[in-house]
């Protein structure tokens, strides 16, 4: 009797234990998925983007034990209601399993939401057509990127648009977006690699970051540059990689002008970082002695160097 007890009171443990875990790793999934991610950021106030994924993969990880230990043990699927669905879903006839119509129906729609969740998104209307190849290369398209921004695209009348230079400089500038477009030109085939998995490789087009700057008298002590862009977002990197590299902040993509989602007028090809670093929609640039500036990501758990081949988190 006492033994019957303690097993009936350790499947209640095992079905706690696969309910909390479920929910662990489908909430933080759905905080992590990239469409739905901004109606989120507010977690991000009180756990890190570190913790929020570690969750989110063990907790997978627990979930597929202890579905195998329940399995092993109780021979039978959680719920009895699943037990009812799993008759009906696999049919014993003549020897062989047949799939009935109940049960393909569900699989349809089980795939169809995955499919719409993963995979759907609304074309981008371009008005030029976008090039598919560059010197033989192979190029992704406009629209690979997944729509992650914090708070949605951004709709920005370049007549109005004004790009500040300040901080430790001579004197703060504010440039036009005509004046940007009178800047040399130059075009580069970088990928994005974005933590969340997916890649795109463009041929971007625009000027670059350290011709803004050369006309400028950069303070000594200026060690940092800190972008922002017009929704709040920001980001920062060494003066040094910005100067010593073809830093390209962009206005086309594919040959084609940045669409507003896309980040127009200008995003930032941050070469050798993750996508975060690509900061879109820039209309600030200040330099800056904090080394330790965090910007929107980073001050959530994500690493500020942002190198691809260092870690995504902070340490």
């Amino acid at each position: 009797m006492i033994q019957r007890d303690i097993r009936k009171r350790l499947r209640q443990l095992l079905n706690f234990l696969l309910l909390i875990t479920f929910l662990v790793s489908l909430i933080t999934g759905l905080i992590k998925f990239p469409e739905l991610q901004r109606f989120f950021i507010f977690v991000y106030d009180y756990i890190s983007a570190a913790k929020i994924s570690w969750l989110h993969d063990f907790s997978g990880l627990a979930l597929v034990i202890l579905i195998i230990i329940h399995l092993t043990i109780n021979r039978k699927l959680l719920f009895p209601w699943l037990n009812d669905i799993l008759r009906k879903l696999i049919q014993p006839k003549s020897g062989k399993f047949k799939i009935s119509i109940f049960s393909a129906v569900l699989i349809i729609i089980i795939i169809a939401v995955f499919l719409f969740l993963s995979y759907w998104r609304q074309p981008i209307n371009l008005t030029d057509v976008e090039i598919t190849d560059y010197q033989g290369e192979k190029l992704g398209s406009i629209n690979d990127f997944r729509e992650n921004s914090i708070k949605g695209t951004q709709y920005i009348d370049k007549n109005t648009y004004k790009l500040e230079i300040t901080g430790l400089v001579s004197a703060p500038e504010s440039y036009s977006y005509d004046d940007i477009s009178k800047l040399p030109s130059y075009q580069k085939v970088v990928t994005i690699n974005c933590v969340e998995g997916w890649r795109a490789k463009i041929l971007w087009e625009g000027i670059l970051v350290k011709d803004l700057l050369k006309n400028l008298t950069i303070m000594p002590e200026a060690k940092t540059v800190i972008f922002y862009a017009v929704d709040g977002y920001s980001t920062s990197f060494p003066l040094d990689y910005i100067l010593n590299n073809n830093i390209i902040m962009a206005d086309k993509m594919n040959g084609v002008v940045l669409p507003p989602e896309r980040g127009f007028p200008f995003q930032l090809v941050a070469e050798q970082k993750w996508g975060y670093k690509w900061i879109k929609w820039i209309n600030k640039i200040e330099l800056s002695s904090d080394t330790n500036y965090k910007g929107f990501w980073e001050s959530r758990g994500y690493n500020n160097n942002g190198d691809l081949n260092g870690s995504k988190f902070s340490q």
